[in-house]
């Protein structure tokens, strides 16, 4: 058991430091006590804090009752997605890492550990997206009935309302702004298939792990079709692709190579490539990264 106080690494402070919410400041301020306290309850042993670890959780390396090690995961309140538990039960570590143990109060996790410094971002990056296909082509599975998890469809109205709000600080982008509301509105229910998504797939959310080579973590699971998932995977290091010559024909190729290689829609994955590279330019130039944001939306043109 752990006897020195658990210590909230620097990153995760600096991240929440600005949150004027009440429960988020009250939770980073009892952090060290729930730990502690989840550790004597599940009988974990604490290795260490992950360092320098994300902006939305603590983690924290431990070891079960007999010596397997484990990755303990305290969500911020309200910044991590719904059900993650729920889709972990539900791929079963199929393609995803496995869910151990779950706090269903605070939304604690008890997950198998992974190599946390190796991800499919360490490879070159066309073994890397050949890897990643591979890895979110595991996860797309039935929902199961009576699920839980939210649907693309089910999210229209709240997503357009983020890109509009988003979208009124970046005027020079409005043309783009109101070609990818239109396709968020008509793609959900132009779909003709429904799947389990990861919702917040990339490279970087895939690690190395120990029963299989890699394995994704951290979802923010929705239904839908597989085209929305893949888009993420599309705009995945786009600034090699703009980096490179000919960066729209690449693009244009890689949506392409993605769409034939997992069967799907070439049109329904630019769109919402499209769709998801606009929402994701003008948030970050609203977030004031200005130079990220224009070359998000300078991507979408490229499609």
């Amino acid at each position: 058991m752990a006897t020195a106080p658990v210590e909230p690494p620097q990153r995760l402070v600096n991240s929440l430091g600005s949150d004027p919410a009440a429960p988020v400041r009250d939770w980073l301020a009892a952090l060290p006590t729930v730990v502690q306290q989840r550790l004597d309850a599940w009988e974990l042993t604490l290795e260490r804090v992950d360092t320098p670890g994300g902006r939305g959780s603590l983690v924290a390396l431990v070891r079960l009752p007999d010596g397997t090690p484990a990755a303990l995961k305290f969500p911020v309140p309200g910044r991590t997605p719904a059900h993650e538990a729920a889709a972990l039960r539900r791929w079963d570590g199929w393609g995803a890492v496995r869910l151990l143990r779950s706090g269903d109060a605070d939304g604690t996790l008890l997950l198998e550990r992974l190599q946390g410094a190796v991800s499919l971002r360490s490879l070159p990056e066309a073994k890397a997206l050949l890897e990643a296909a591979g890895t979110v082509r595991r996860l797309w599975v039935p929902p199961g009935e009576g699920h839980p998890f939210s649907t693309l469809s089910g999210r229209t109205d709240e997503a357009v309302a983020a890109l509009h709000a988003a979208g009124a600080a970046v005027s020079a982008a409005a043309p783009l702004v109101a070609q990818a509301i239109g396709l968020r509105r008509d793609l959900p229910s132009g779909a003709t298939e429904e799947f389990l998504l990861h919702g917040a797939f990339r490279q970087g959310k895939v690690l190395a792990g120990e029963r299989a080579p890699w394995l994704a973590i951290g979802p923010a699971p929705v239904v839908g079709e597989r085209a929305y998932d893949l888009a993420a995977l599309v705009l995945d290091r786009f600034e090699d692709l703009a980096a490179g010559s000919g960066a729209a024909a690449a693009t244009r190729r890689r949506v392409a190579k993605l769409a034939d290689s997992l069967e799907v829609d070439r049109d329904r994955l630019r769109d919402w490539t499209l769709y998801r590279a606009v929402a994701a330019g003008v948030r970050e130039a609203a977030a004031g990264d200005r130079q990220r944001g224009e070359l998000l939306l300078e991507f979408a043109t490229w499609l």
